[in-house]
């Protein structure tokens, strides 16, 4: 073997990825000098960590029940005081870390899914394919998201894997409707006529030199859905139709806290505080990504 084109063909793969990397780095040279998006990502990577962790640093079993120590307020033995079974709620909002980031995740996972497919299929093809889609995409924004997740679960039932399920459907216009406007910008320009012209198929033209060039107000988009998936799931346990008690859920233990906010008030408080700062990370995280992937975006 010619060891010349050897080492030509690891200079072509070096050369390849090199305006990748330039461009992460610049990514994150931006997101270093927003002070706001690193607060963001410090959160978002503090519940991560608890998350993983949770199985180790958990004081208690987050469903043991300890009837004698119910209703407890924050002390050195439980650090946020008790529920009314007197499991520990510190060991719970550890666990319910787990349940949100997971449902977040996978909810967003399954709306980004679908709404990118949809979306580069509208905005590339365009006609009949384009109105259709679009229309069904009108019939699910008709719906206050809220609204049309309540309709899914009350469809399916109330569980933590059918409201990952609702968050996903209603999160599939948002992300359609940003790549098929993305798709629209991209599919005019100059190198997408001569990959054409050179015999390139659809399917490599969308997913090779289509996707990958629009994939920065996805991964945005994906990042704030992740604060409104988390938001959404704890909104739907804390009306009982997701995640279903003792699982240590923050929705679920936010509505279990509210029937004791005059005497207990901790049993609420410290879920609510969870929900509310872990949301916040994401938005934070999510306005920085934006700026630093693209400053036109900058409002």
């Amino acid at each position: 073997m010619d060891h010349s084109v050897v080492s030509i063909d690891k200079t072509k793969q070096v050369n390849l990825f090199t305006p990748k990397l330039k461009q992460l780095r610049n990514v994150f040279k931006q997101l270093k000098k927003n002070k706001m998006a690193m607060i963001g990502g410090a959160i978002i990577l503090f519940y991560i960590l608890i998350a993983i962790l949770a199985p180790v640093i958990a004081p208690y079993d987050p469903l043991e029940i300890d009837l004698p120590n119910k209703l407890e307020g924050p002390s050195l033995d439980h650090w946020m005081g008790t529920d009314d079974k007197g499991r520990d709620i510190l060991s719970r909002v550890m666990y319910g870390s787990q349940i949100s980031i997971m449902i977040g995740l996978v909810s967003v996972s399954i709306g980004a899914f679908f709404g990118i497919l949809l979306g580069l299929a509208a905005g590339y093809y365009g006609k009949w394919i384009d109105t259709v889609i679009m229309r069904f995409i009108d019939v699910l924004l008709a719906f206050p998201g809220l609204l049309l997740a309540l309709a899914i679960i009350s469809a399916l039932g109330p569980s933590t894997f059918n409201v990952m399920i609702a968050v996903g459907i209603f999160s599939i216009p948002t992300f359609a409707r940003i790549v098929r406007g993305s798709t629209l910008s991209v599919k005019k320009m100059e190198y997408i006529d001569a990959i054409r012209a050179l015999g390139a198929n659809d399917f490599k033209i969308i997913f090779v030199h289509i996707l990958p060039n629009i994939l920065s107000p996805i991964i945005v988009q994906g990042t704030l859905r992740l604060a409104t998936a988390i938001l959404t799931a704890a909104g739907l346990s804390f009306l009982g139709m997701g995640a279903q008690l003792p699982t240590p859920e923050w929705g679920a233990m936010l509505s279990q806290g509210r029937n004791f906010l005059w005497n207990a008030p901790h049993i609420a408080t410290f879920p609510g505080i969870a929900i509310a700062t872990i949301v916040l990370g994401f938005n934070l995280f999510g306005d920085g990504l934006r700026d630093a992937l693209d400053p036109r975006m900058k409002q």
